[in-house]
């Protein structure tokens, strides 16, 4: 299955709009806008709890942050991105001209409120607030990934293959042996590798690492755009709707029909799309109605909050990767350079590297030094792709949605409960696509969740 074969169901359910988002029985309706890996968990845990669901994305699904990542399920990155630690490492970073922080200036001055966020997030108490829930949160990701897999048989899209966590330097031993106590110390499992224990582990690797520490029961994707494909297949097969339009606005809707409130979500969207992308009938659809609806945009949703008078500091981190067609055998795990700070992680559709934390917006093109650098780094560790590198490398720039304490939005409207919300997920989309979908449908359902909610609340900021 292909997403273009797929958007076959997409043109007949547009052209019957009256009977999307409608309510003629006892079924429930549900719109989700956006079609990342969060809101494709999201559509699948609704359908679940008997729910009729309308995806909306202004793209084809899976296309946007959720196509790019690493494929990696990074269960033990418990810190938030905000710490006293990396405030001080910050300026070092960002002047490193192959460094992983990037800020270009001429979006600075915009930046800025959302910096002071992010300072104020690293104060020890804001920070151990946000290791509390993401500890909890990671905890439980990839259960809930086996079990919305094993709903749809498709277990086999994890892979329990590991992670190693490397260090070039022999002089970064100690810092080596301090990760792994932090990593016991949250009960997260690893082991300290060197010499033939690492190189048994990695062969490509060996002879430019000096250790690393190993996550044994680290997993990752066979490919995040086949995994978005298969969560979709599954999506239509199980009655699901898409309609690829961009969504103009939100309004919560009350009405009374013989004394009894209904509530109900209003969704106004663009010209609807076909699969030839070009508009149906040449004319606007009619808005849609739906018992509840919940926002999934990623970075792109910060219109759609401020109509709703919810003022959320929701930044687009841009992230950059390459990747290098059937080079994937070169590695046997995911990789993270604990001194590059950048991933390598061999996917199916081949062997990718992922960094950069880049804060520049959502109108800007991608920067080319960017890839360089991921290009550099590759090289470094991998010396034999300088000749695939060169002539066969592809590569991609998305945005991430980044708040300033790490944490992503899991919750309801303070004023209208038919509205929810899921996004923010920053690094940690995939790893949390899962979890994230169980807790938001925990708090629609009023059901117990696993853990609290409020380090989660739209409106704590």
């Amino acid at each position: 299955m292909t997403i273009t074969t797929s958007l076959s169901s997409m043109d007949s359910a547009s052209s019957q709009h009256e009977a999307i988002g409608s309510n003629p029985t006892t079924e429930k309706t549900l719109a989700i806008i956006g079609a990342g890996v969060v809101g494709l968990c999201c559509a699948l845990q609704a359908q679940a709890k008997g729910y009729q669901v309308t995806l909306f994305d202004r793209d084809l699904p899976g296309k946007g942050a959720s196509f790019g990542n690493a494929g990696y399920l990074a269960t033990e990155l418990i810190d938030p991105l905000s710490t006293v630690d990396t405030l001080k490492q910050a300026p070092r970073l960002w002047l490193n001209p192959k460094g992983p922080v990037c800020l270009p200036w001429n979006h600075l001055l915009k930046a800025l409120p959302w910096l002071g966020r992010f300072i104020k997030a690293a104060h020890p108490n804001n920070a151990s607030h946000s290791r509390e829930a993401l500890t909890q949160l990671n905890r439980e990701s990839v259960p809930a990934w086996q079990r919305l897999l094993g709903s749809i048989d498709a277990q086999d899209e994890i892979v329990p293959a590991g992670y190693l966590l490397v260090w070039e330097s022999e002089q970064n031993k100690p810092a080596a042996q301090q990760h792994m106590r932090y990593m016991h110390s949250a009960d997260i499992p690893c082991e300290y590798v060197e010499g033939e224990a690492l190189a048994k582990l990695e062969p490509e690797l060996a002879q430019q690492l000096s250790h690393g520490v190993f996550f044994p029961q680290a997993c990752r994707v066979k490919d995040p755009y086949q995994l978005c494909e298969k969560l979709f297949q599954a999506f239509i097969d199980q009655g699901g709707h898409f309609i690829q339009a961009e969504v103009k606005r939100l309004e919560p809707e009350t009405t009374q029909n013989n004394g009894v409130e209904k509530k109900q979500m209003q969704v106004k969207t663009d010209v609807v799309q076909t699969k030839t992308n070009k508009p149906l009938n040449n004319e606007r659809f009619p808005d849609y109605r739906f018992d509840k609806a919940v926002l999934c945009t990623g970075a792109w949703g910060k219109k759609l909050l401020a109509d709703l008078n919810l003022k959320v500091p929701l930044e687009a981190e841009r992230g950059y990767h390459i990747t290098l067609p059937k080079q994937q055998h070169k590695l046997q795990h995911a990789i993270g350079s604990a001194e590059r700070r950048f991933v390598l992680t061999p996917l199916e559709s081949g062997l990718r590297a992922v960094g950069m934390t880049e804060l520049g917006g959502l109108k800007r093109g991608p920067i080319q030094r960017r890839f360089d650098v991921l290009k550099h780094h590759t090289q470094q560790l991998l010396p034999t792709l300088k000749p695939t590198i060169e002539k066969d490398c592809e590569q991609w720039m998305g945005h991430r949605p980044t708040l300033p304490d790490s944490l992503p939005v899991i919750d309801q409207h303070p004023e209208h409960n038919q509205l929810l919300f899921a996004f923010g997920n920053q690094h940690l989309g995939l790893t949390q696509a899962a979890v994230t979908a169980e807790l938001m449908l925990a708090i629609s359902e009023h059901e117990n969740p696993f853990m609290p909610t409020h380090y989660f609340s739209v409106s704590r900021f």
